[in-house]
C-alpha cells in the first residue's frame, strides 16, 4: 500500500518505520524535504504536496495545532482521500483535527490513544496492544491494515466516533501521566 505521513517526528518517524518494515511503500511529506532525511528506513522525503498527491491514505503524524495551516495550504489536494489523525491538540477541548480538514476527507480517527514508545514496541508479554480506530466503513479495512502494519491489533469503534477514540486518549493520560503508571501502558479488549 502506498502510505503518506505527514510529519517527520517521533511518532511520524516511528509509524513509518514500522509501516516501512511490513512491506508498504511510506513516503514523508515535510517542509524541509532536505533536512529531514530518514536513513533508517526505506521511505522518502519529499516536499508536503508531493506526499500527498502520491497516495490516496495519509496519516497525520504532526502537531495539532499545525493541522489548520496544513489544510490552508494543501486542503484542495486532501480532499476525497483517506485521511487518518495521529494528532492530539493537548488542552483543547477538541482533541482531534477534524474541524481543521476539508469536509471532503475520508477521516479515520487512530494512533493518539497510545505514547509513541508503545507504537515502536506494541507486545506487552505475549499479547499485541489494540488501537481502537474509527473509520468510514468503506476504509475499515484499509486503517485495519495500516493498523496491523505497525503490529497493532485494530479495534473498530465505527464511523465518525472519533469522540469515543479521543475518550481513550484521556483514559490513557489519567492513567499513564496522572495517576503516574508511567507511558508504557497500553488498552486491551477483552472479551468471553
Amino acid at each position: 500500500m502506498e502510505i503518506t505521513i505527514i510529519g517527520t517526528g517521533f511518532i511520524g518517524r516511528t509509524v513509518g518505520t514500522a509501516l516501512s518494515g511490513a512491506g508498504h511503500n511510506v513516503t514523508y511529506g515535510s517542509r524541509h524535504p532536505d533536512a529531514d532525511a530518514l536513513s533508517q528506513t526505506k521511505a522518502k522525503v519529499v516536499a508536503i504536496g508531493e506526499a500527498i498527491s502520491g497516495s490516496d491514505t495519509v496519516i497525520l503524524a504532526l502537531p495539532g495545532a499545525a493541522v489548520a495551516d496544513l489544510t490552508a495550504e494543501h486542503g484542495d489536494a486532501l480532499a476525497g482521500r483517506l485521511v487518518i489523525d495521529a494528532t492530539n491538540r493537548m488542552g483543547a477541548e477538541v482533541v482531534n483535527a477534524r474541524a481543521s480538514l476539508p469536509p471532503t476527507v475520508r477521516y479515520a480517527r487512530a494512533f493518539n490513544t497510545l505514547g509513541g514508545e508503545n507504537l515502536a514496541d506494541p507486545v506487552f508479554g505475549d499479547e499485541r496492544a489494540d488501537m481502537f480506530f474509527s473509520a468510514p466503513e468503506a476504509d475499515r479495512a484499509t486503517v485495519e491494515s495500516v493498523i496491523e502494519g505497525v503490529g497493532l491489533r485494530p479495534i473498530y469503534v465505527g464511523e465518525d466516533e472519533e469522540e469515543i477514540i479521543d475518550a481513550l486518549f484521556a483514559l490513557w493520560i489519567a492513567l499513564a501521566m496522572k495517576q503516574g503508571r508511567g507511558r508504557r501502558l497500553a488498552l486491551r479488549l477483552l472479551e468471553g
